[in-house]
């Protein structure tokens, strides 16, 4: 692989990253116009974010093409460079994190990209997108035995640990583990619809689709199991609706005051907004 291929390769995940964060309104979520529910981070810290992730980016592509081992050592090179990058990211944001969740993510899709591109080229297919997916699915394979096991010893337990113990919700640990089925079944057929919408309202929309679906550990942070059912409730039915742009947008608008005045944040869904985007631009879709 060339130097030059696999910052191309990067360069889609960080355009990914950046029409993620530029997408408007989105319910208590960072936007150009808005800080939704985080009062420690606004759209000009989300840009030096995802510059810091950027050469990080490139390594988990060269990882993932030069490895020549069994896929879950692969899986364990780049979580070794992942906590780098994420040092990296807090350095610039002065320790806010806003990408933690997308970094983990993005390593590992890289990396799997990478070592699909050993015998592959760009750019991709619907097919090569599910090969890419599968070869996360046996890099991670053990994730949640290993990172679950024992949690009941440990003394100091991290939000993600509680849930797991007491909902047995998995998060993001559990969508990589089994290859992201929430891209698979749900955005990526959702995105390759052919559709006369603008990208923001096609992609608001698909944003509003996860929020009805996805396990999002940042909203069971900050509210809890009754809010995270509540807003899967309400973008279940604002997604069914089938607004027209202007009613769709008003309504979003309204919403993200709401889920602001909640101190509500759906970034978990806004992570795999932008691994969608990542798919999008690989496959051509836009």
């Amino acid at each position: 692989m060339t130097e030059y291929l696999s910052q191309q390769i990067a360069g889609i995940a960080i355009k990914a990253l950046l029409y993620e964060v530029s997408l408007s309104p989105k319910p208590g979520l960072v936007d150009r116009f808005s800080n939704g529910a985080h009062q420690d981070m606004d759209f000009f810290t989300f840009i030096d974010s995802i510059q810091s992730l950027a050469p990080f980016f490139n390594e988990y592509v060269l990882i993932g093409y030069r490895h020549n081992d069994v896929l879950p050592s692969l899986f364990s090179k780049l979580r070794t460079v992942g906590i780098q990058a994420e040092k990296s990211m807090l350095a610039a944001t002065n320790q806010v994190n806003t990408h933690k969740g997308a970094n983990f993510s993005f390593a590992v899709l890289l990396g799997a990209t990478g070592f699909y591109l050993q015998n592959h080229q760009l750019p991709l297919t619907e097919k090569d997108s599910k090969n890419i997916l599968m070869i996360v699915t046996e890099m991670t394979k053990d994730l949640i035995q290993k990172d679950f096991t024992d949690l009941h010893q440990k003394r100091v337990l991290s939000y993600g640990e509680k849930l797991y113990l007491e909902k047995k919700i998995t998060g993001i640990r559990g969508e990589v583990s089994k290859g992201f089925p929430t891209l698979s079944t749900l955005l990526l057929p959702f995105l390759r619809r052919p559709t006369k919408e603008s990208k923001n309202i096609t992609l608001l929309r698909g944003l509003i689709l996860l929020m009805s679906t996805v396990e999002d550990g940042n909203i069971l942070h900050r509210g809890g199991f009754d809010a995270w059912r509540q807003v899967q409730k309400e973008s279940q039915q604002l997604f069914e609706m089938e607004l027209d742009a202007d009613d769709f947008l008003k309504t979003l608008q309204d919403y993200d005051k709401k889920m602001t005045q909640k101190n509500l944040s759906p970034g978990g869904a806004a992570d795999l907004l932008g691994l969608g985007l990542y798919f999008a631009f690989l496959e051509n879709i836009f």
